[in-house]
């Protein structure tokens, strides 16, 4: 599987940026999918997750009410909609997905794209 995240960029302080999560190969498997992020000189964070019909969510008390987590299955696409940006929401952002097939388990990542957002 292959993950290919678009959409990062620069932002002033309240404006809005959509992220996309293309994903391509042995999609079939995808399970759960999930948003991180990691900002310099600190760890890979949880932003928000998304259940394999996206039926259920769950969001980093940080990001909740800002930003929404969707998926589109038919498509092969996950998306993070992020609204009332602040500084601290500067970062990397990673797609992630579980993978699961015949009792194999696996994880995957995107290569990332930045997210900065000015003052």
């Amino acid at each position: 599987v292959q993950l290919v995240e678009s959409g990062g960029g620069l932002v002033q302080a309240g404006g809005s940026l959509r992220l996309s999560c293309a994903a391509s190969g042995s999609t079939f498997g995808i399970r759960a999918m999930g948003w991180y992020r990691q900002a310099p000189g600190q760890q890979r964070e949880l932003v928000a997750a998304i259940t394999s019909g996206g039926g259920r969510t769950n969001y980093a008390d940080s990001v909740k009410g800002r930003f929404t987590i969707s998926r589109d299955n038919a498509k092969n696409m996950m998306y993070l909609e992020m609204n009332s940006l602040k500084p601290e929401d500067t970062a990397v952002y990673y797609c992630n997905a579980d993978w699961g097939l015949n009792g194999v388990r696996k994880n995957y990542w995107g290569q990332g794209t930045q997210v900065t957002v000015s003052s």
